[in-house]
């Protein structure tokens, strides 16, 4: 298994000896029990990593890492994989962002769609939105990854059809859609956006907004996923076929 991964804010200030305190350094210690000797890796969540060696655990939050090797910056994956997210009810929201983590989305884009039984407003919007990024921040560390995906601010569908626009290729799931995800031409590099509906599905005027940007609809398979794991199940589909996954 490859070394457990903890955040820090900024990697430029690492010197030969690194001591990890805070909720990360709590994590360390009382939760994963690091122990002298064991190995670990330092991540900006951006990129940037270092891998370092445990020194010492220190009362129940402060673990002392040593023997750190130049920073390392991993190369922004391509093609990039953005999904559009319609927002699910309930807690699922949060399922599908660690899930999409998991597989290797690089970033993430809540939809307040027309047909969204939850819609984020004021302050419960923030929170909601903070509980995604939290997710996606935990998700990343647990999968090993040193760049975690960015949750952007939650779009309008104006919004979505602007980053569908221009994307080297797009694509709406959806039951309508005449040809199969998995046989469809992508592109080698650039940006590949998707665009995942909610509970109710993608509205008509939705789809036609989105067909003027470019982006037709295309189906997974014969069974029709829930919005939750919708964009894992193309993600991971997408990832293998472009050769991310080889």
């Amino acid at each position: 298994m490859t070394a457990p991964v903890f955040v820090v804010d900024q990697l430029d200030r690492i010197g030969p000896e690194f001591v990890l305190d805070g909720p990360e350094g709590r994590h360390a210690v009382s939760v994963k029990r690091l122990r002298p000797g064991e190995d670990v890796i330092l991540t900006d969540g951006r990129g940037r990593w270092a891998e370092g060696v445990v020194k010492a655990a220190e009362g129940k939050d402060r673990l002392v890492v040593t023997d750190l090797e130049s920073v390392t910056e991993e190369p922004a994956p391509s093609p990039r994989i953005t999904v559009v997210q319609a927002l699910p009810k309930g807690d699922r929201g949060e399922l599908a962002v660690e899930t999409m983590t998991e597989v290797g989305v690089d970033a993430i884009v809540p939809w307040a769609a027309s047909r969204c039984i939850t819609q984020w407003k004021g302050d419960r919007g923030l929170k909601a939105l903070g509980r995604w990024r939290s997710t996606a921040r935990e998700a990343g560390k647990q999968s090993r990854r040193v760049r975690f995906p960015e949750v952007a601010d939650a779009a309008t569908v104006k919004q979505v059809a602007t980053l569908l626009a221009g994307a080297d290729f797009a694509a709406v799931l959806h039951e309508s859609g005449e040809e199969p995800l998995a046989t469809t031409a992508l592109p080698t590099a650039g940006e590949i956006v998707l665009v995942v509906g909610p509970e109710g599905g993608v509205s008509p005027e939705e789809l036609e907004l989105f067909a003027r940007a470019g982006a037709r609809p295309y189906r997974l398979g014969r069974s029709v996923l829930r919005t939750s794991t919708a964009g894992t199940a193309a993600a991971a589909l997408l990832l293998g076929r472009t050769g991310r996954w080889s």
